[in-house]
């Protein structure tokens, strides 16, 4: 990937686009906000280069509000999960206690 640094005269403000985040949120915790994250990450890098620092900003930051988003609903089933489990090891110890042989 060629990319040409920014003109001598109009220092580029660096916006990060939290693409690895947005690709990672997708496949690991939720798709559909996950989708939304790259939607917004891939604009970043497009606004910046235009010139548009403000509304690479925004785009920048709706990524990674939807991707942290996505991570964070992603904690929902796992502690669900976990309850689970420790609902089901209660009940076993439960079992194994009452001397039924």
């Amino acid at each position: 990937m060629n990319t040409l640094p920014p003109p001598v005269g109009s220092p580029q403000e660096f916006v990060p686009n939290h693409l690895i985040w947005a690709i990672l949120s997708t496949l690991f915790c939720c798709l559909p906000l996950g989708i939304v994250s790259i939607f917004y990450a891939a604009q970043v890098d497009g606004k910046r280069a235009a010139g548009d620092i403000a509304g690479a900003r925004e785009a920048s930051g709706k990524a990674k509000f939807w991707a942290l988003l996505s991570a964070a609903l992603m904690l929902i089933p796992a502690l669900l999960y976990l309850m689970f489990l420790l609902v089901l090891a209660a009940i076993g110890m439960v079992g194994g206690l009452s001397g039924v042989n």
